[in-house]
C-alpha cells in the first residue's frame, strides 16, 4: 500500500482497520464490506443504499487501498464541501474541483492532483466529461470513479439531469478503473436505465433495503398549515430540521411567519442569490438556525447528520423525492420523524404543473408517480410497508413506527371485494390499469370499455354497490399486500402475482384498514416511539455540542463535522475516561483523538454533577 495514503504511525493494512483508524468506526454496517472489497478488486459496482446507510464508506475506504487518486461525481457544490471537509477532519487528503475556487485555488488543487498527494477529488459531471479535464485524466493514477446520486443519470428518475448523461462516455475514454454508481432512492425501471446509461453490462450490484427504522413517518389531513407547523415546531425545541414547500412565495412566507413566532428559520430557493443560498446552508450546517425552510433546491445529498425532522409543507410530487427528502433526517442513526400536511388542493396544483409539460411520455410517468405519492397520503396501512414496496423492497410485519401503526384504523373484512377485483384484473387479460379496471366493476358506460365487449365480462358491474375510493383503496391494498404488480414501464397495468392464486380460489381471507374518508379533521397526535436512541447525561451533552460548536466555529466548518450527535450521545453515556476508552466511542479515528480527544476527554473527566436523563 503507498504510504502517502496515511498520515499516522501506524497505518491500516486492511478496510476494517481503516474504518476503525480513520472513520472511528468498529463494525461494518451490512454489505459494506463485501461491496468495498469488491471494488478493491477492481470490478464495476451498483449500490443502492439508503440515505444514511453509508454509502461514502463504500468508495472512501477503497479510495486508501488503491493506488491513485479516486474520482468522486458528485451534483451540487455544496455537497462537495461537506464532504471534503468531513474527510479532512479525518486526516484523509481529499479536495474538491468545481465553479466556486478562485483561480489560484484551483491551480493549487490541480497540483496536487499532478502532484499525486490526492486520495480523492470531488468534480461535478460536466467538469469531468469537459475534453481538457479528460486529457488532463489520461495520464493521472485513477484509483476508482465513484458516481453518486447516480439516480441523476435515468429519465425514469425523479431528478433526471441531462449532464448525467455525458457519463455513459466515460467507461470508453478511460477503461482501466472501476466504477461505482451509487444511490438511495432508484425504483427497478430506474435501476435498470441507470446501468444502460453508464453502459455497465458486467456489474455487481448490491441493493441492501430501503428501511430508515429510526424514522417516523406521520402524515395528518392539512387543515391550518401555519398552526400545525409550529405546533410541531413547538414539541422539537432547539431540534435542527427542514421544511420543505411547493413554490418560493411560500417559502418565504413560512420563514417570515416562524421567525415572527420567535422561531429561528432562513429561507432557501434557486431565486435567492448563490450568496444568500450559501449563507443560509451555512447557518443551518453550523447549527446556528433552527429550522430551513427550502423548495427542492436545497437538495440531495445533504450532509448533516443531526437533522432530528423533515417536515413536507406541500405534497411532493412522488415517492422518490418523499423517500430522499425525509431521509435527511436521522443520519446519525436517532430518532428522527418525518411530517407530511397532506392537502387534496396540493395534488391538483402538483398535476397542473405536469400537465404544462410537452413529453408526452415524461408526463405519463409523472403523473403515475404523483398518483403513488396521493395513494401513500391516502394510505390506512403501515407507512413504511407502502414505501418499502414502492422500491421493490418487502416488510413483512407492520414497523410500530408510523402513524397508522401507532394509531390503528379500523380493520373491515374485503375477501369477496379482493376476489372480484383480482378476478377482472384476470378477465380483461391482465393488459390494463387501475382506473380502468375500477370502470369495469362498477359498470362503467365508457365508449371504450363497451367497444372492447368487457361490458359482457362477467365481473362487469359487480363492484357498482361500492364507491370509486373503495376500489382504488383494495387495488392499492393489494398491490402494497403483493397480491398485484403495477407495471409502470408499460402504462401501469396490472398483472397477478402467484401470491393471488389462494385468495382468488377462496383459500385465502384477506381484511384491510376501512378506507380514509376525505375531512379536515386534525388526527390524534401519535404518541412517539424511540429508537436507537441511548440513555445518556444530558446537561453533559450539552456540554460537549457547545465544546463541538466552539471548536468547529474555530475552523470554519459544520459541527457534525467534528463529532456527529451520535457520537457525543454515546459519550454522554459511556463518559470515557482516556483515550483507549474514547477511541471506542463510534466516530472516533485517529486523527479525531489526537486533534479533539484532549478537549472533549477534559469535559469528560469532570466530576459527575447530578445531571437528568434523557
Amino acid at each position: 500500500m503507498p504510504t502517502h495514503k496515511f498520515g499516522f504511525t501506524l497505518m491500516p493494512t486492511s478496510p476494517a482497520e481503516t474504518l476503525n483508524l480513520i472513520f472511528g468506526y468498529k463494525d461494518f454496517r451490512p454489505y459494506q464490506q463485501e461491496i468495498i472489497e469488491t471494488l478493491i478488486d477492481g470490478q464495476d459496482l451498483f449500490v443502492l443504499m439508503p440515505t444514511g446507510g453509508g454509502k461514502s464508506l463504500c468508495y472512501q475506504i477503497p479510495a486508501l487501498h488503491r493506488p491513485g487518486v479516486a474520482i468522486v461525481v458528485s451534483p451540487l457544490i455544496s455537497l462537495m464541501k461537506d464532504q471534503v471537509d468531513a474527510l479532512t477532519a479525518n486526516g484523509v487528503k481529499a479536495a474538491f474541483y468545481n465553479s466556486s475556487l478562485k483561480a489560484a485555488e484551483a491551480r493549487q488543487t490541480l497540483a496536487r492532483l499532478h502532484d499525486n498527494s490526492l486520495d480523492l477529488l470531488y468534480v461535478a459531471p460536466e467538469r469531468l466529461m469537459s475534453d481538457s479535464f479528460i486529457e488532463r485524466l489520461q495520464n493521472i493514477d485513477i484509483a476508482l470513479f465513484a458516481i453518486d446520486e447516480a439516480h441523476c443519470i435515468s429519465q425514469w428518475g425523479h431528478d433526471f439531469r441531462p449532464e448525467y448523461r455525458q457519463l455513459g462516455r466515460l467507461r470508453g475514454l478511460l477503461p482501466g478503473p472501476p466504477i461505482i454508481a451509487l444511490t438511495a432512492t432508484a425504483e427497478p425501471h430506474t435501476r435498470e436505465d441507470i446501468l444502460k446509461g453508464l453502459g455497465l453490462t458486467s456489474v455487481r450490484t448490491f441493493v441492501t433495503g430501503f428501511d430508515r427504522p429510526n424514522i417516523r413517518y406521520t402524515v395528518v389531513d392539512k387543515a391550518k398549515p401555519a398552526a400545525q407547523l409550529k405546533a410541531f415546531l413547538a414539541a422539537h425545541p432547539g431540534e435542527a430540521g427542514i421544511v420543505y414547500a411547493l413554490s418560493r412565495k411560500r417559502v418565504e412566507a413560512v420563514t417570515s411567519d416562524l421567525n415572527q413566532a420567535g422561531i429561528s428559520a432562513v429561507a432557501y430557493h434557486a431565486g435567492l442569490s448563490d450568496t444568500v443560498r450559501q449563507e443560509a446552508q451555512d447557518s443551518f450546517q453550523h447549527d446556528d438556525v433552527q429550522v430551513v425552510v427550502a423548495t427542492v433546491a436545497f437538495g440531495m445529498g445533504i450532509d448533516k447528520s443531526n437533522v432530528r425532522f423533515v417536515v413536507h409543507y406541500d405534497l411532493p410530487k412522488n415517492i422518490e423525492s418523499y423517500y430522499q427528502e425525509t431521509g435527511r433526517a436521522g443520519r446519525d442513526g436517532l430518532s428522527a420523524e418525518a411530517l407530511l400536511l397532506f392537502g387534496y388542493g396540493d395534488i391538483a396544483i402538483a398535476r397542473g404543473l405536469i400537465e404544462k409539460g410537452y413529453n408526452q411520455e415524461r408526463k405519463r410517468i409523472e403523473l403515475h408517480k404523483l398518483n403513488s405519492m396521493v395513494a401513500f397520503g391516502e394510505a390506512q396501512t403501515c407507512r413504511r410497508q407502502i414505501l418499502l414496496s414502492y422500491f421493490g423492497d418487502k416488510a413483512s410485519e407492520p414497523c410500530g413506527n408510523c402513524d397508522i401503526c401507532l394509531n390503528p384504523p379500523r380493520q373491515i373484512e374485503v375477501t369477496e371485494e379482493a376476489r372480484k377485483a383480482l378476478s377482472c384484473v384476470y378477465r380483461v387479460g391482465q393488459r390494463f390499469g387501475m382506473g380502468y379496471i375500477i370502470e369495469v366493476l362498477r359498470g362503467s358506460k365508457n365508449q371504450r370499455l363497451l367497444k372492447l365487449g368487457h361490458d359482457r365480462l362477467s365481473t362487469y358491474g359487480i363492484g357498482a354497490d361500492q364507491p370509486r375510493d373503495f376500489w382504488s383503496a383494495l387495488l392499492r391494498h393489494l398491490i402494497n399486500q403483493g397480491f398485484l404488480c403495477q407495471d409502470i414501464a408499460n402504462y401501469s397495468i396490472l398483472t397477478l402475482t402467484r401470491e393471488a392464486g389462494p385468495l382468488l380460489k377462496g383459500e385465502q381471507t384477506l381484511t384491510m384498514p376501512k378506507p380514509r374518508i376525505r375531512t379536515t379533521a386534525k388526527k390524534a397526535k401519535a404518541k412517539a416511539k424511540a429508537v436507537g436512541d441511548l440513555h445518556y447525561d444530558q446537561d453533559l451533552f450539552a456540554k460537549l455540542r457547545e465544546l463541538r460548536k466552539q471548536i468547529a466555529a474555530e475552523q470554519g466548518v459544520p459541527p457534525f463535522v467534528i463529532f456527529s450527535d451520535a457520537s457525543l450521545a454515546e459519550m454522554a453515556a459511556v463518559r470515557p475516561q482516556n483515550e483507549g476508552a474514547m477511541l471506542a466511542i463510534t466516530g472516533v479515528g485517529k486523527h479525531k483523538l489526537e486533534h479533539y480527544g484532549p478537549s472533549f476527554l477534559k469535559i469528560l473527566q469532570m466530576p459527575r454533577g447530578g445531571a437528568r436523563q434523557n
